[in-house]
């Protein structure tokens, strides 16, 4: 099968999926989407961007135990001290009898649409639940909002959802710019390369991507990666709303390569091994839940529920999942990152 009729079969299954999330939200009333993505009729949108900036900043330190008076850019995945007390975001969350979660319909292994049951299922979605269980007594207690990775931080802040599980690097520029507050770290990833597997010249985040079409979804750390090295690198940047809408762009012919997350890519490779990654590693980032910065007792709150996520050693529920939908795609990890504290 060519490039080009791969890519209008994704298209059409990503349409499929779309349809799916309508359909079920209408009849359920449990899925909704907050903004449209992009996805249409007429494809993935693109904007291109040449804007140039610095070159990169030094890589963050290794991590280790945060002291009180530690600086965000030296550990910004440092939260607040777990606790189960109820404050006024968790009493909030109570009276309503749901909790709001922004997730992803589009990341395939991490939270993502089954074609066949209609439900919204993946690593992320499993720790949704828990948070959920944890909070209103339910698993099932949960309102899921489809954001736009663009308008992720926007939902937040206006109180749109409670809290995003949707695999977002916890960075110091988001946590002192866009206000956010994040839990301790429940994953490790990179920014890393996606390309054809047949006929690309891309080895890597090197020379070898002067002047092709690299694909970031906009917001996102890749895209603020890129920005960085876009000087020295010279490639072309387009920027799409989700990030899926760059992999059905690598598989039209559209562009080059996609810049993301290795750990969304592995499931993207798994599913079109037409594509693959390519070099290593570029950044070290950690995933976190995000919540308003004023919500401090939901904070607490949900790194209780990861401390307790995580115990257990191979027999806890991260390893569980971890089994379930990361593993075939990402083998060898053998843990949850150590979650740090800045009080």
């Amino acid at each position: 099968m060519g490039r080009e009729e791969r890519g209008w079969r994704v298209r059409g299954w990503a349409t499929v999926v779309s349809a799916a999330a309508l359909v079920a939200a209408a009849a359920a009333g449990a899925v909704l989407p907050l903004q449209d993505g992009g996805d249409g009729d007429g494809g993935p949108r693109a904007r291109a961007t040449d804007t140039a900036a610095p070159a990169t900043a030094p890589g963050r330190a290794a991590p280790g135990r945060a002291s009180a008076d530690d600086d965000c850019g030296g550990h910004p995945e440092a939260s607040l001290r777990p606790s189960s007390a109820s404050g006024p975001a968790v009493e909030r969350i109570k009276k309503r009898g749901k909790l709001v979660i922004g997730v992803d319909q589009n990341g395939y292994r991490w939270s993502y649409r089954d074609p066949v049951s209609r439900k919204i299922v993946g690593f992320d979605i499993d720790l949704a639940k828990a948070i959920a269980k944890d909070i209103l007594g339910s698993e099932d207690a949960i309102l899921y909002k489809t954001v736009p990775t663009a308008k992720r931080f926007e939902a937040v802040n206006h109180r749109d959802v409670d809290l995003l599980v949707r695999t977002v690097s916890i960075t110091c520029e988001r946590i002192k710019e866009k206000h956010i507050a994040f839990s301790t770290a429940y994953f490790k990833a990179g920014q890393q390369l996606l390309v054809p597997r047949q006929g690309s010249a891309i080895k890597g985040f090197d020379s070898s991507v002067e002047g092709k079409r690299i694909c970031v979804a906009e917001g996102s750390t890749a895209q603020a990666e890129l920005d960085k090295e876009k000087e020295r690198l010279r490639p072309h940047v387009l920027q799409v709303a989700n990030q899926l809408d760059c992999l059905v762009m690598l598989q039209l012919g559209e562009a080059d390569a996609v810049f993301t997350d290795n750990a969304l890519a592995a499931g993207q490779a798994a599913q079109d091994p037409a594509v693959r990654l390519v070099g290593t590693p570029v950044t070290t980032e950690y995933y976190g839940v995000a919540m308003n910065e004023q919500d401090t007792d939901l904070v607490r709150r949900v790194n209780k529920v990861l401390e307790d996520y995580r115990s257990g050693g191979p027999d806890s529920r991260w390893m569980q999942a971890y089994r379930t939908w990361l593993e075939a795609d990402l083998p060898g990890v053998e843990g949850p990152p150590e979650p740090l504290y800045k009080d």
